[in-house]
């Protein structure tokens, strides 16, 4: 491939993505989800020292709904998953698509400067990149 060619995270991101605290319950949390194309839930530091978590809906499927919990009863921060693998918003998506078959991810936070900035999953890189690629 050439190099006019290659296809970036920042090109395909989603960059409309929902961002909770890890103290909220699993109910505030989905109340307050308005971006549910990303299938995931941000979770923010709580200080400069920390990292960003997540929650993905399937986590919320397993661990709440599949044991039957109650989820006003369910912090965040007992289902997240922390510290998590980002993104450059500069890779080239083949490289993001080897380091999630590498790690098993379906997503990730792109992480700019320190600072969430969208998130990337195997479908944008499918979807949008390959479509780039191809006009």
């Amino acid at each position: 491939m050439s190099e006019n060619s290659t296809v970036r995270v920042r090109d395909i991101m989603k960059t409309k993505f929902d961002m909770v605290d890890g103290t909220a319950t699993v109910e505030e949390a989905l109340n307050q989800m308005s971006h549910t194309e990303t299938k995931c839930l941000m979770v923010k530091k709580r200080n400069e020292d920390d990292e960003y978590g997540m929650v993905m809906l399937s986590d919320i499927a397993r661990q709440v709904l599949a044991k039957d919990r109650s989820p006003s009863r369910i912090n965040i921060y007992e289902i997240m998953s922390k510290p998590v693998i980002s993104v450059d918003p500069e890779m080239d998506i083949r490289y993001c698509a080897r380091l999630f078959n590498r790690f098993n991810l379906s997503r990730a936070p792109v992480v700019d400067n320190g600072n969430i900035v969208g998130i990337v999953s195997f479908t944008d890189m499918t979807l949008k990149g390959l479509r780039q690629k191809q006009e």
